[in-house]
């Protein structure tokens, strides 16, 4: 008689299946939904305690706001690419200032492009948010960095490429070393920084149109107003209503985590 060939143990079965995947579905598979990193209430408050130290001293708003410019900048870019124009170039400046310039046909685009500036923090922040509570922490970080390296072909400073690498940088960084409860974690404090940010630039550009007119044309909603004729209270409504549907989203979604 013949010996029957070994059984293979589930170890050894779980080893041969990996040694079969190609290092793409690898890949794929770390992109691929994971349990959601749990929060605890104390863990909340720590979290956005964090993301206050962040956003709200002017000694670390004075860097962590770059960060936010350049997300408000990247707003700009993203809605002049998905309506059809051709973006020129970014700059980002120390005093948080910066500028996207696209150019295309029409004045929709050129509304819409211009329209998600100081919405964007708060668009970012929320749908991060989202995508960490619902276990695409990996997908979420991994676009972010896409993005990040493909805005180095279209920074026109070197403040503003040195902005963009540092992000970036921090972005790699988090992907290869950090466990994916870390990478959770960040992207959290994260987004709620990037959510208050987005008020704290509202508030603003706000006090631009109310207080200090000799720099409205630092102002969107002032520039809005030169290329299509409507008032700048048209435009400062948007953006409030913008962030405030985001920050009710992001609540919403902390709230139903629980």
């Amino acid at each position: 008689m013949g010996l029957r060939p070994r059984e293979r143990t589930a170890p050894e079965k779980s080893r041969a299946a990996r040694c079969k995947n190609s290092p793409m579905d690898d890949f794929l598979d770390s992109l691929a939904r994971t349990p959601p990193v749990e929060i605890s209430p104390t863990l909340l408050i720590v979290l956005v305690a964090v993301a206050a130290a962040l956003s709200i001293p002017q000694p670390i708003w004075k860097w962590f706001g770059l960060f936010t410019t350049l997300v408000h900048e990247l707003g700009h870019a993203i809605g002049a690419i998905l309506t059809g124009r051709f973006v020129h170039g970014m700059k980002i400046r120390m005093n948080h200032s910066g500028e996207a310039v696209s150019s295309g046909r029409g004045k929709l685009g050129a509304a819409i492009s211009g329209s998600l500036g100081y919405p964007a923090p708060a668009i970012v922040g929320a749908v991060q948010l989202w995508c960490v509570t619902q276990g695409y922490t990996a997908l979420a970080l991994f676009v972010g960095g896409i993005i990040l390296i493909l805005t180095l072909l279209v920074i026109r400073n070197l403040f503003g490429f040195l902005v963009v690498a540092v992000s970036a940088a921090a972005s790699a960084a988090l992907w290869l070393w950090a466990t994916p409860t870390q990478q959770s974690y960040v992207l959290l404090v994260l987004a709620i920084a990037l959510l208050v940010g987005s008020v704290r630039g509202l508030a603003t550009v706000i006090g631009v149109h109310t207080r200090r007119r000799d720099k409205l044309g630092t102002s969107d909603a002032y520039l809005l107003f030169r290329r299509t004729g409507i008032p700048s209270a048209f435009w400062l409504l948007l953006f409030s209503a913008l962030i405030a549907a985001n920050v009710v989203w992001a609540v919403t979604t902390v709230l139903e985590s629980y």
